[in-house]
Formats: C-alpha cells, structure tokens, sequence
C-alpha cells in the first residue's frame, strides 16, 4: 500500500495568517515541510513520546528542554521526535531563548530532516493549533466526500456490469491524468490520455515499465510518476493499471487505482464465466452445423444466438497459440480477445475450444468483403497474442462449414510456426504454396513413404551420430539458401570447408547430386512434409 496521510503539509501551515502573523523561519530540515500534519500538540514536557503520533505538529516555548550546554540531552530529544516520526517541531522565541537555538539542536533536526521552525513573536499556540486543526478537519473531510464518491461510482459500474473501457473512463474521469492497462509482458492493452492530451506518456512504454517495480499492491514509482496496481493475484498476475501522477499520490487516488483494478478483476471473473458457457454453446452449433447443416432445430439455435446462417457466407477460421512463444498464450484469454474483436466489428461469429485451437466461424453477407472482415478481426487479435490464425475458403451456404472449418486446420498446420516479419495476418491455402499442397495431402501414406525415401539414410545417420555433424540441418540450409552456400554455412556457423565436407557426406550418403535441380527440388519437398508430418516419417 502507498503512504498517504491525508492532511495539510508544513509548508501550507505555514502560510496560515495565523502561522504569517508570528513570523516564522525554518532553521532545520527544511526538505521535511511536506511532511503532512496530522495534528497539532502544544506542550513543554520533555517526555514527548508518549503524546504525539506519526504526523503530529510539536508547538513549544522550549522551557522543558535540556540547558543549552546539553548537546547529548538535547540530541536525545530530537532522536525521540524522529522516531515518532513528528511532522516537526515549531519553537516561539522569548520565553527560553532570546533569537537563537543551541547549536545542538539545529544540528540534531538537520541530520534527521526534522522541520524546526522558530517564531519571532509571541502567539497563541491554540489560535495556531484551532487553525491547522480545522484545515486538517477541512482535509479529512474532502476525501471523505471523495472516498464517498469513488466508491459510488466503482459499485455503480459493478452493478452494471461495466465493460473494461468504461472503468478506465472512470478511473481517467476520476483521476483526471492519463491511465494504461499493461498486461504481464508490459505491452499497453488500452489507454486513455489525459487532459494534457497524447502527450508522449507511451513512449518507450515496454522498457521503462520493466524497470518499475513496487512492493505490495500498489506503489507509486517517483521517477516515471506511476501509481501501479497489480492486476490479479501475486501469483498470477495478469497486468498492471498505470495512472499518471507526478507527485506523491493522495489517498483518494490510490483509492480509485484499487477499486478500479477490483471492478477489472470482477468483469474479467465475469467475462470468463460467460465466455467458457458461450464456447460450450457455440461448440454446440458449430457441431450440428457441420454434421447435419439441413437442421432446422440447428438454424433457430443459431439465430436465437445472434449467428445468421440463413442466406449468409461462411468463413472456418482457426487461432492457435504460437508453439515456443513465452509465455504461452493464454486461450481464455485469446477467446475474450477474439470476442470482443468480432463484437467490436459487428461480425458475427461462433467461437469454441476444440483441442487447444479456437475454432471461429465467422458469418458475412453475400456482398461484403469476407477475407477482409477476417482480416481485420485477425490484425486486432495479433496485437494482443502472440498466435497463428488461418482461414478456411469462404463458402455460400451451411452445407460448406466442415469444409471451410477442415480447410482452417489444414492451413494452421501447414503455416510456419516461427513468426517472420512477412507473415501475413491471416495464413490462407492460396498463401502456402507447397507447404498448401502438403497440407491438403495431410498424413498421407504415400506422402510418408516418400519422406522416407528421400531422408531416411540422413534420419538414420543423425540419430547415430548425435549432434556431431547433423547433416539434415546442413540440407535444410542449403535449400533455404540456393543461391549462396556461404551464407548457408554462416546460417550454421559453420566455415565453408566444414560445410562443403557436410554436403559431400550427404551426397555419399544419398547416391545422388546435390547440384542437380531436380534433386533439390525433391529434396526441399520432403524437408517440408517432415516438418509438417512433425517428423514422424522414419
């Protein structure tokens, strides 16, 4: 939790006409004024530290104190003060000392950054004591009205079921400062600017949130002027919400920074509730439409759940998460994103979980653009998740969605699991060439026998020799590389001469020419059919 004492700080008191009036000057840790006061405390007792508590404002005269050849005596009552963790403590000239402090005094405030006002005339310590106290009340009483207000408006929007845009309106309304939804890997979920406008506050945002870190649930980070609130538990955190505040928060502030996240917490509880009963109920339909697309029963559940299928066109599409990404996409996740991307570009679609793949179908009319409705749909949840979406042929009627459905697979199988700067959005048959070919041949035994033939003394050699030359990787290098065997080799750094006693072992080894085009080709097919047979052709 942030430290924040409501409350009026040295320095406001000290332009109080009351506090004006007696003339005062700080002679000592004047780095502490901000300090805010809880109280005020009038008193000459020496035995302070049973009166005050944290926060509280010593007014004395001083006659109490040790004599001023004390050092050691003096000092000790300064450590006491310190350890209270007074606001500071206000001196009145006259009474005890004339116009100057001990020495020891000064010193002891000073190395404890311990406030030390004196006053220069004489004032009534209740007038200063009424007049911080009602400012102080004033305080208290402004974030009461505040928390008040916040927690209105947070249980209005949790009896409404507010949608996460309209929370971090709330909290931007609230807070009136920019405010950033991050999810685990800190990349910006949503944002929204504050009254300043797009004033670069996301610039370098990946970085810099890498480097913020806080204790607890919540912490304000000085040097970016972040307040942060985890989102979700410790132990499975899902992001952070980020408000801009440049100077040390108020408790009103951090309190709209934790009901927010609470009401965040409560929607996504909400949102996975739903979703996993909605996936249920479109795997449902997405099954009786490719098993018996003629049912009648099968059409009205699909109206009755907002999916035209009467004179509509049909997209299969699948998301996958990408194998080797860290972390691994979260498919609860990748749904709700999938949802409100189609929700928010008023496509209708069925999204189910079919063996760790979202199975989509998308309904269009027959005269918009469907592959770019898809697009549109894929770009918006590659931006979040890191996953590969392929799409089926869109077809015109019911009686093609296992057929579009089978084709999305089909391409999802086939598409390159690394990510590479060229991809497109969505993988689509016409985009994969051979790697489409192979995939509509899928496990064919003929497909497999070929693999064997054309890899299988290479199969047999690594798995004998271990990793100590890996012929089949200086193949694959070769043909991802036709025109330039040096650059295949530094693809493997490997020297040149290293890699050319590779390729001379592989042409022993397979009785054939590697500089024959024919023999390349055949090759590169069967390298990719392996991989997309996961290399089980041995």
């Amino acid at each position: 939790m942030v430290d924040v004492t409501p409350g009026v700080t040295l320095r406001e008191a000290l332009e109080l006409p009351t506090f004006r009036r007696a003339r005062p000057t700080v002679v000592a840790g004047a780095t502490g004024t901000d300090r805010a006061i809880r109280w005020v405390h009038a008193t000459e007792r020496l035995d302070v530290r049973q009166l005050l508590r944290p926060g509280d404002l010593l007014l004395t005269m001083g006659t109490g104190l040790p004599a001023d050849d004390d050092a050691a005596g003096l000092e000790a009552f300064v450590d006491e003060l310190a350890d209270v963790g007074s606001a500071g403590v206000v001196v009145e000239l006259g009474r005890r000392w004339a116009d100057t402090l001990p020495d020891a005094l000064v010193h002891a405030c000073e190395r404890h950054g311990l406030p030390l006002v004196v006053l220069a005339r004489e004032t009534r310590f209740a007038a200063l004591a009424q007049e911080i106290g009602e400012r102080v009340v004033d305080q208290q009483l402004t974030e009461l009205r505040e928390a008040q207000r916040v927690h209105e408006t947070f249980t209005e929007l949790s009896n409404d079921l507010a949608s996460p845009v309209d929370i971090l309106r709330a909290v931007q309304r609230l807070a009136d400062a920019p405010v950033v939804v991050e999810n685990a890997q800190h990349r910006p979920l949503d944002y929204f600017a504050g009254p300043d406008g797009d004033d670069g506050f996301l610039d370098g945002w990946p970085a810099r949130s890498r480097r913020v870190e806080v204790a607890g649930r919540t912490g304000w980070d000085a040097a970016n002027g972040w307040l942060v609130t985890r989102l979700g538990t410790t132990d499975r955190a899902w992001g952070r919400l980020v408000i801009g505040s440049p100077d040390a928060p108020s408790q009103r502030l951090v309190a709209v920074a934790e009901r927010a996240a609470s009401a965040l917490a409560l929607h996504r509880l909400h949102d996975r509730d739903r979703g996993t009963l909605m996936r249920r109920t479109h795997l449902e339909l997405l099954t009786g439409l490719a098993e018996d697309p003629g049912s009648d029963d099968t059409r009205r559940r699909c109206e009755l759940a907002g999916f035209p299928v009467h004179r509509r066109h049909l997209t299969g599409v699948i998301v996958r998460g990408r194998v080797g990404s860290v972390p691994p996409a979260d498919l609860d996740e990748v749904a709700a994103t999938v949802v409100r991307s189609a929700h928010a570009l008023r496509v209708p679609a069925l999204v189910c979980e079919v063996e760790r793949d979202l199975r989509v179908l998308v309904s269009t009319s027959p005269g918009a653009d469907a592959d770019d409705l898809v697009d549109r749909l894929a770009a918006r949840v590659r931006a979040h998740h890191d996953v590969v979406v392929a799409a089926g042929r869109t077809v015109p009627d019911r009686a093609g969605v296992a057929r579009t459905v089978a084709e999305a697979g089909q391409v999802a199988d086939a598409a390159p699991q690394v990510r590479r700067e060229q991809d497109p959005d969505v993988h689509r048959l016409a985009d994969l060439h051979l790697r489409g070919l192979l995939a509509l041949l899928g496990e064919d035994e003929r497909v497999r026998l070929f693999v064997e033939r054309e890899l299988g003394p290479l199969q047999e050699h690594d798995r004998a020799d271990g990793s100590r030359t890996e012929l089949l990787a200086a193949l694959r290098a070769l043909v991802l590389h036709p025109s330039s065997k040096t650059e295949a080799a530094a693809s493997l750094h490997l020297s040149r001469a290293a890699f050319y006693d590779r390729l001379a072992r592989i042409e022993a080894l397979l009785d054939a020419d590697l500089d024959d085009p024919d023999v390349r080709v055949s090759l590169h097919v069967a390298l990719v059919a392996d991989e997309l047979l996961g290399g089980r052709a041995k």
